[in-house]
C-alpha cells in the first residue's frame, strides 16, 4: 500500500477547491441504475453534470452487451458523515491498538473523511459493469466490499483474480480513463472527476466540485 496515495493524505487535502457552480443531475434515464444504495430523496442518483456526460461518453465505449451500472453518486454530508464514523468504529474493534490519526488514516481507504469526500460534491461515482439484461458481471468483489472482508481484494490492482474479473476491471478502467475520471486504487468500483483526488492525480491546480446539495 506504500505506492497509493489515500484520500487523506495532505497532498490531497490542502488541493484548494474552485467552485465551477456545475450543476448536480439525475443519472435516472441517462444510464441505467441501481437502487441498492438509494435513499428517500434520491439523492444518490445525482452527479455533477459534467462528470455524467464524461459516464455517457464511457458508455459509447463499451463493446456491445456491456452496460455501466450506477450504484452510488451524490452523497449527502451527513450521510458521509455516519459511514466515516461507523466504519472507524469497526476498525477501532479490530485493531485497539492504533491511534485516531492510524484510524483516521486506515479508514481512508474505505470512506473519505467527510472534509475531503468527493461523493458530497457530486463528483464519486460508485458503479459496475452489467449485461444488457441487468446481470452484475464478475469483479473480484462484491462493490462496497472493505479491505478487511476481500483480504485486499477490492484493490483496484489486486492479485489473485480470476482472468474474467481481470478483464473486466480492465474494461471498465480503460473506458473511463479514457473519459477524464481517477479511480480511488483501495475500490476498484470508485471512480471520480473534478474533486481533489482528481486534481491530485492529474496535476489540477484545483478542483472544481465541492461540496454542494441537491
Amino acid at each position: 500500500m506504500r505506492d497509493i496515495v489515500l484520500i487523506s493524505d495532505p497532498r490531497v487535502t490542502a488541493i484548494p477547491v474552485e467552485e465551477s457552480g456545475e450543476r448536480l443531475a439525475d443519472v435516472r434515464g441517462r444510464l441505467r441504475v441501481d437502487g441498492r444504495m438509494a435513499d428517500s430523496e434520491g439523492a444518490f442518483a445525482h452527479l455533477r453534470e459534467g462528470l455524467l456526460a464524461r459516464l455517457e461518453g464511457a458508455q459509447t465505449q463499451l463493446p456491445p452487451g456491456y452496460r455501466l451500472l450506477v450504484v452510488e453518486g451524490y452523497r449527502p454530508l451527513v450521510t458521509q458523515q455516519r459511514i466515516f464514523e461507523e466504519y472507524s468504529a469497526e476498525l477501532r474493534l479490530v485493531f485497539p491498538k492504533m491511534s485516531p490519526e492510524e484510524i483516521c488514516v486506515a479508514a481512508s481507504r474505505y470512506v473519505s473523511p467527510v472534509e475531503v469526500a468527493p461523493h458530497t460534491a457530486g463528483a464519486a461515482v460508485d458503479l459496475t459493469l452489467c449485461t444488457e439484461d441487468g446481470d452484475e458481471l464478475d469483479m473480484g468483489t462484491p462493490l462496497n466490499a472493505t479491505p478487511e472482508q476481500s483480504d485486499g481484494a477490492c484493490y483496484t490492482d489486486a492479485s489473485g483474480l480470476s482472468s474474467e474479473a481481470r478483464h473486466h476491471r480492465g474494461l471498465l478502467g480503460a473506458v473511463l480513463r479514457s473519459a477524464g475520471l481517477v479511480n480511488y486504487p483501495t475500490e476498484w468500483w470508485h471512480w471520480s472527476y473534478g474533486d481533489r483526488y482528481w486534481a491530485m492525480t492529474t496535476g489540477a491546480a484545483s478542483a472544481v466540485y465541492g461540496p454542494t446539495s441537491v
